[in-house]
């Protein structure tokens, strides 16, 4: 690996790829349980792509995520018991137990708010990036979505107005290959979905998705174009998921070739990759197991503080849905 990413740099997106990882299978467990109810859509196996686009963000640009973005509100700095909270459904939790795992928020790190339609939020990325010009502000909009949502019309109208009005938005395309459960050739003529952007006038990027250091230095270079008042970019980062479509499962059932293909996508772990870098740089083992043991300690922690927090009140089940004498209620 090249030596002009600093090693307190990959260090940081090291623990923040761990702190995922570890919460992810950790919240699997509580869902095979039964302790955890709400669909989850695990993030394993994808830590890369969010903790190398984040890296590369300020604290205050807009982060909007899908259907499968624990790993997005960590990396952007979400509070790890609040969200442990949330998918507990209790009133501690991001989203005051009303959401679930698919409806984060987090607005004091810029996390706007995720949307389990598909696509629903590439739109909203673009609406906060004309927001942001019109208010001359410095702040970046990122749209994370799957490989999915780019056959939806929400995609191609999203990046055509940005393009038209230049304004500073990262559309970030996770490929895990499939969505849902059907594989990308069975759906698209061709694999180009880094193309995308051509006909709408914006650049487009494949990148290794596994690579924490590729996906950083891909995100730079676009979040320093759009920063600058150049317009927006499209970063498709090829990765796959571990687990199920939703749920706690390895998945193995969705056809021979996702079978025969995963093997080989285990020995491409991005948190392993990670590791190796940072040796290559001089960390040494013990720093490393040490990292393991508090992130890990961590996650506990926040399963704790999830089971010992109050479920919300009954008596608040109709708040924030309707609007009643002029009051949001």
């Amino acid at each position: 690996m090249e030596r002009d990413v600093p090693i307190d740099l990959l260090h940081g997106m090291y623990v923040s790829m761990l702190r995922i990882r570890l919460f992810e299978e950790r919240a699997a467990e509580l869902v095979d349980a039964g302790e955890i109810k709400t669909p989850c859509h695990l993030y394993i196996g994808q830590e890369a792509i969010a903790v190398g686009v984040c890296a590369a963000l300020e604290r205050d640009d807009y982060v909007w995520g899908g259907h499968r973005s624990h790993g997005h509100y960590l990396a952007k700095g979400g509070d790890l018991r609040a969200m442990m909270a949330e998918l507990h459904g209790k009133a501690t939790g991001c989203s005051k137990g009303r959401g679930g795992s698919m409806h984060l928020v987090a607005p004091e790190v810029g996390i706007l708010g995720t949307v389990p339609l598909v696509a629903a939020t590439i739109p909203m990325a673009v609406g906060a990036a004309l927001a942001t010009q019109l208010r001359r502000d410095a702040r970046v909009s990122v749209s994370f979505f799957g490989d999915g949502a780019t056959e939806e019309g929400h995609f191609h109208e999203s990046l055509n107005i940005a393009s038209v009005y230049r304004l500073p938005v990262l559309f970030v395309c996770e490929n895990n290959l499939y969505s849902s459960h059907m594989q990308l050739l069975e759906r698209r003529a061709c694999d180009n979905i880094d193309r995308a952007g051509e006909a709408h006038g914006l650049p487009g990027v494949r990148v290794d998705g596994n690579d924490v250091v590729a996906v950083y230095r891909a995100a730079v270079v676009a979040v320093e174009r759009a920063r600058r008042g150049e317009g927006p970019a499209l970063l498709e980062c090829r990765t796959y998921r571990w687990r199920g479509h939703v749920g706690a499962s390895w998945d193995m059932d969705v056809g021979v070739k996702r079978r025969d293909e995963f093997k080989d996508w285990l020995s491409k772990d991005p948190i392993a990759r990670a590791g190796q870098q940072l040796r290559a740089l001089g960390a040494e083992e013990l720093e490393l197991d040490r990292v393991v043991h508090h992130v890990r300690r961590e996650v506990d922690e926040a399963v704790t503080f999830a089971r010992e927090s109050p479920y919300p009140a009954v008596s608040g089940l109709l708040e924030h849905v309707y609007w009643t004498d002029g009051e949001r209620r």
